[in-house]
């Protein structure tokens, strides 16, 4: 879907993003040394095991998932940020290829899911950087946008001016964009949020889907009464093996719905956002 124009300058932004990790975690089949230890099944095995089970549940991402959130968004007409870790659009085609269709933007989400805090600075640039020219190869677009797995690190942002992003979204401040300098010049920071993520769902927390929806209407009914002038918006965080779920699917839908019986609502692209608050807020020297 392309990207939609501003209602009006007091309009609320709607951000979903969707995460693509299945295929780019850890893995032994992969050469690391521990399975992938993020798991809903909570088992945590020791190093040098595979977790056949886990490597089925992130296999059901793409095979169930994807197709289920894919037809939401076609339904709804919904437009969609997809983090992507590399590795993962590499082996999985038809999402790309689905995102290209549909004139979605795709952020990095590192070239494999796994932890770039741990790398010095070589390695991280080069995480960084054989992300963004996959990503370009899998969608010829290279991304604008950056999210690591958890963390960064003290040079991830000048790292990203340097490798031509414009903006990032490790950061958890606030609900609306601002600048941040590093030594190579001024990037956009484009707050994510965890409170509305899908992953409030996984099994062992309590959190069921209805309570999900409540809490995302309780949200965007909070933060549409405080829409004003600028670039406030909310964010939406789902991943293709939690949401995609038959049970959990229908909360997503019903949401986004929710959202739509709103008028004064900017569904837009963090890209398209980010080069909107660019161009009316001119960057620090």
């Amino acid at each position: 879907m392309p990207e939609s124009d501003r209602p009006s300058s007091t309009s609320l932004g709607m951000s979903v993003v969707v995460n693509v990790e299945e295929g780019a975690e850890m893995s032994i089949l992969d050469g690391d040394r521990r399975p992938e230890p993020v798991d809903e099944m909570g088992l945590a095995l020791k190093e040098g095991m595979r977790n056949y089970g886990n490597e089925s549940n992130y296999r059901y991402g793409i095979k169930e998932g994807f197709p289920r959130v894919a037809k939401i968004l076609t339904d709804t007409g919904v437009p969609a940020t997809w983090t992507a870790a590399a590795v993962a659009l590499e082996r999985a085609p038809q999402i790309a290829e689905f995102i290209n269709q549909r004139g979605d933007e795709v952020a990095s989400h590192g070239h494999r899911w796994i932890q770039q805090y741990r790398m010095d600075e070589a390695a991280e640039r080069e995480f960084i950087r054989s992300a963004r020219d996959s990503i370009a190869t899998s969608t010829g677009v290279a991304p604008s946008g950056h999210l690591s797995r958890y963390l960064l690190t003290e040079r991830t942002r000048e790292i990203l001016v340097q490798e031509g992003f414009t903006y990032h979204m490790d950061d958890y401040s606030g609900d609306e964009p601002y600048w941040a300098t590093t030594p190579s010049g001024p990037i956009v920071v484009m707050p994510y949020a965890i409170d509305t993520n899908d992953m409030k769902m996984w099994q062992g927390t309590g959190y069921t889907p209805r309570d999900w929806y409540d809490y995302l209407v309780d949200s965007f009914d909070q933060m549409y009464s405080e829409r004003r002038d600028g670039f406030r918006y909310m964010s939406l965080g789902v991943h293709l093996r939690i949401v995609g779920r038959p049970g959990r699917i229908g909360a997503l839908r019903k949401f986004l719905e929710y959202v739509q019986d709103h008028d004064d609502v900017w569904w837009v692209h963090r890209r398209q956002m980010a080069d909107a608050f660019a161009a009316a807020n001119p960057a620090p020297r």
